[in-house]
């Protein structure tokens, strides 16, 4: 009887020492999953505003080349937008290191391409915009720097993708802005992945975030290529 029992006692331990940790192993991976406000099974999302899909609106700006770039550039591509500034101290180099990420999965696509919206113009000219990019590295054609009249940039940020920008002396830099990639369909419309509520997320996070494994920018990058098969 005591042999009995000291058998099973060895075996509660083993379960212990084996399975125990691989059951909080896969916990602790679900609950990264649902940090990462993902769930990629459902179609992406249309953001919708006043029963209307969002769709980007008309843009037109100068690129590093000094060409005009608008919206017919980008039509049928799927592209990723967003707001950045040369002198940025803070978020925009985590941004474009994440963006960089991007080009290299996706840069020799002929219907890929990125659109980086200055919010400093004044400093920004397409000259300070094509060194930038030759700092970077930047080699696909479709990756436009773009700058131009200070309101209309403003507005687009503000108002036509509802991503804030805002001139603040206070801050480093001197402007302050959200660190989001806005990620667009071939057709112009803002699309996005949902939350484990169903909700749409919007926008991703183009900054990493701690104590996260799967970054936003790798959750962007599953849904570019689902946007590229529709």
């Amino acid at each position: 009887m005591q042999k009995k029992y000291l058998g099973l006692f060895l075996i509660l331990i083993l379960f212990g020492v084996v399975f125990l940790p691989k059951i909080y192993d896969r916990i602790s991976q679900e609950r990264i999953v649902d940090s990462s406000r993902s769930q990629s099974a459902e179609p992406l999302h249309y953001i919708v505003l006043n029963g209307e899909a969002k769709k980007v609106p008309d843009f037109t700006f100068l690129n590093q080349d000094s060409l005009l770039i608008s919206n017919e550039d980008f039509k049928n591509k799927v592209y990723v937008a967003e707001f950045f500034f040369t002198s940025c101290p803070s978020i925009c180099p985590i941004m474009n290191k994440n963006m960089k990420r991007i080009e290299a999965r996706f840069g020799d696509r002929i219907d890929f391409g990125i659109a980086s919206f200055t919010i400093d113009p004044e400093r920004d000219t397409p000259s300070v915009l094509k060194t930038y990019t030759a700092d970077y590295g930047v080699f696909s054609q479709n990756w436009h720097f773009l700058t131009g009249e200070k309101k209309a940039l403003y507005n687009l940020a503000n108002k036509g993708f509802n991503i804030f920008a805002e001139v603040n002396p206070k801050v480093a830099g001197g402007f302050e802005h959200q660190g989001y990639f806005a990620l667009i369909d071939k057709n112009g419309f803002i699309r996005s992945r949902s939350d484990q509520f169903g909700n749409p997320i919007v926008y991703y996070m183009g900054i990493d975030q701690e104590d996260v494994d799967v970054q936003e920018v790798d959750l962007l990058m599953e849904d570019i290529e689902k946007l590229l098969k529709e």
